[in-house]
């Protein structure tokens, strides 16, 4: 079994101890979970904005379909859009 805390220990450890004891590993620390932060916040807009899209361009209710309805073809179709999103802003996050 692995260990979490020696995990977190040797993948957070080398950026606080970084410039002998200074601040720096930690302003390094803090930059990447503002990114990260920032990142998913724009994700989230991103998806409201995709799905707000998407209900306007099409000619039935997706609340309607989905929930009332029952229907499955729309609800996978919706899933795949958010997977497809969710992999274009993962390559955008990444590089």
């Amino acid at each position: 079994m692995i260990d979490t805390y020696n995990v977190w220990l040797a993948s957070v450890g080398p950026l606080l101890a970084q410039a002998d004891g200074d601040a720096m590993g930690l302003g390094l620390l803090m930059r990447h979970l503002i990114a990260a932060a920032v990142f998913s916040l724009m994700g989230i807009a991103i998806f409201a904005g995709s799905m707000w899209i998407l209900s306007r361009c099409l000619p039935f209710s997706l609340r309607k379909e989905i929930e009332e309805d029952q229907n499955v073809a729309v609800g996978i179709i919706i899933g795949a859009m958010f997977v497809g999103i969710a992999l274009i802003i993962a390559a955008a996050i990444v590089g």
